[in-house]
C-alpha cells in the first residue's frame, strides 16, 4: 500500500507508532514532507516492511536518505498535491492528525494542510489520530468525521519550535534585508534564524500583506504590532494566507479559529501567478551555498541531501513576476564555524541547483545585498565576491579570474 503521512506539527506519531510496531507487513510505502520528531519508520529493522519517500527532507530524514533506508524526492512544493490528485502516486491511505469534530461533524487538517488536502482527498482510507488540543483552522481544512475510516483519540501537546537567538552576523542579515521591505509589501518567510531576525525589525511598516506556505512566532508579533494588515494584497484581502504552521503554543492559539488566516493546499499558496499578482512580494528564502555565477543550492550538501526544493523557486519566480517584488536568497557567508565560504567559485560536485542562475535575483550576507538580475556573469562574479567572508575574497578573485577590490 502507498500511504501518506502528515507531517509538521501535525504529524500523526501515535498512528505511526502503531504501524511500526506491526509485523505482518510488507511493503508499505510512507510518502510524507518535513516530518516532526523521530522516525523510527525509517530504523534498519524496518527493511522490506516499511519505506519512506521523503518530499521534503527534515532533520530526522536526512541519515535514512544519504544511508540508502530511505528515498528522497526532488520536487516543488507546489507540483505535490498534484501526485495524488492525478494518480501518478495512487494513495490507498492517508495517515493524519485531526482536531476534534465540530457541531456540525466537521474535522480540521489544523497545523498543515499544505498536501494533506489533496491526500485526504485521493486515499481510499483515511486513518485519524483526533487530538484535542489540536487548533481548528480556518480555509480549505475541513474533513468530515464521516470521512474517516478509523480514528484513535488523543489529548497530547503539538510539538513546539521556539525562535532562535540572534548571532552578529545573523542580526545584519535581518537588517540588510528589511530595508528591502516596503510599505505595502508582500511578505514570503520561514522559520529559522533569519526571518525571525528581518521579521523583527519591520514593527515600524504599514500594511504589510503575508501570503507564504508556512509562519511561526515572530509573525505573531508583527501582526500584535499592528504593522500587518492585509489590505494591500490581491489575494485572502484582509487574511493571512498559509499553507501550515510551525512554532510555539502562541502560534497555534493565534490560528486556532481564527478567520483572519487562511489555510490552503500549498498548490494554492505557492502557485506562482497567484503569488505574483500581489504586490511588491518579498520572498526570503536561504541557501547552503551559491556560485559565482548565481546558481543556488539549497537542498544538498555535495551530493548529500539535507532539506528539499520546498518552495523556494515557487515563490522565488512569483515574487519577480510581482509589481515591485524582491526575491531574496539570504544566508551567512560561511558555514563549519567560518571555515567554508558559503560563496564559492563553482558548486560542490553533487550538489543540486534549486533555483538556477536565470531566476536569481537578491543575494545577502552580513556583507551586504546585490541584485544579480540582469548582470553578467562577470559582473555577479564581482558582486558576489564582494558579500563574501573577507577571508576567501582573494581566493574567489583567482578563481573567477575577476580582479580582486578589497
Amino acid at each position: 500500500m502507498r500511504v501518506f503521512v502528515h507531517g509538521a506539527a501535525a504529524t500523526p506519531h501515535p498512528l505511526l507508532q502503531a504501524l511500526c510496531a506491526r509485523t505482518d507487513l510488507r511493503d508499505v510505502t510512507l510518502y510524507h514532507l518535513h516530518t516532526d520528531g523521530p522516525a523510527p519508520w525509517t530504523d534498519a529493522v524496518q527493511a522490506g516492511r516499511l519505506r519512506a519517500v521523503s518530499l521534503f527532507t527534515g532533520p530526522a530524514l536526512r541519515a535514512p536518505v544519504n544511508d540508502g533506508r530511505a528515498d528522497y524526492v526532488p520536487i516543488f512544493l507546489s507540483d505535490v498535491p498534484a501526485l495524488f490528485r492525478n494518480g501518478t502516486v495512487p494513495l490507498d491511505a492517508a495517515l493524519v492528525q485531526l482536531s476534534p469534530p465540530d457541531r456540525h461533524g466537521n474535522c480540521s487538517l489544523g497545523t498543515s494542510v499544505d498536501a494533506a488536502r489533496a491526500a485526504v482527498d485521493s486515499a481510499t482510507l483515511v486513518i485519524a489520530e483526533v487530538n484535542a488540543r489540536m487548533p481548528r483552522t480556518h480555509g480549505d481544512t475541513t474533513v468530515p468525521f464521516k470521512r474517516l475510516t478509523a480514528f484513535t483519540a488523543t489529548d497530547r501537546a503539538l510539538p513546539e519550535h521556539h525562535p532562535e537567538p540572534e548571532t552578529p552576523e545573523i542580526a545584519r542579515i535581518g537588517e540588510l534585508v528589511a530595508e528591502l521591505v516596503q510599505d505595502g509589501a508582500t511578505l514570503q518567510m520561514g522559520i529559522g534564524a533569519i526571518p525571525d531576525a528581518v521579521l523583527a525589525r519591520l514593527h515600524q511598516r504599514h500594511h504589510l500583506g503575508v501570503h507564504t506556505e508556512m509562519f511561526s512566532d515572530r509573525l505573531v508579533d508583527l501582526v500584535e504590532a499592528g504593522a500587518v494588515t492585509n489590505l494591500k494584497k490581491s489575494f485572502a484581502r484582509g487574511r493571512i494566507l498559509t499553507s501550515f504552521v510551525l512554532g510555539s503554543q502562541r502560534v497555534f492559539d493565534f490560528v486556532h479559529d481564527n478567520p483572519a488566516v487562511q489555510f490552503e493546499g500549498c498548490d494554492y499558496t505557492n502557485d506562482t501567478g497567484r503569488i505574483g499578482r500581489n504586490p511588491q512580494v518579498v520572498a526570503i528564502n536561504s541557501a547552503l551555498q551559491v556560485d559565482l555565477s548565481g546558481q543556488v543550492c539549497a537542498d544538498s550538501i555535495g551530493s548529500r541531501i539535507y532539506s528539499g526544493i520546498g518552495g523556494q523557486m515557487d515563490f522565488m519566480r512569483g515574487a519577480a513576476r510581482s509589481p515591485g517584488g524582491r526575491p531574496i536568497i539570504a544566508m551567512p557567508s560561511t558555514a563549519a564555524r567560518g571555515t567554508i565560504s558559503r560563496i564559492s567559485a563553482v558548486l560542490d560536485e553533487g550538489a543540486g541547483v534549486v533555483t538556477t542562475r536565470g531566476h536569481v535575483h537578491w543575494v545577502v550576507t552580513e556583507y551586504g545585498a546585490v541584485n544579480l538580475h540582469g548582470r553578467s556573469l562577470r559582473e555577479r562574479a564581482a558582486l558576489l565576491i564582494g558579500i563574501a567572508h573577507p577571508d576567501f575574497r582573494a581566493q574567489l578573485a583567482r578563481e573567477s579570474r575577476v580582479p580582486h577590490t578589497a
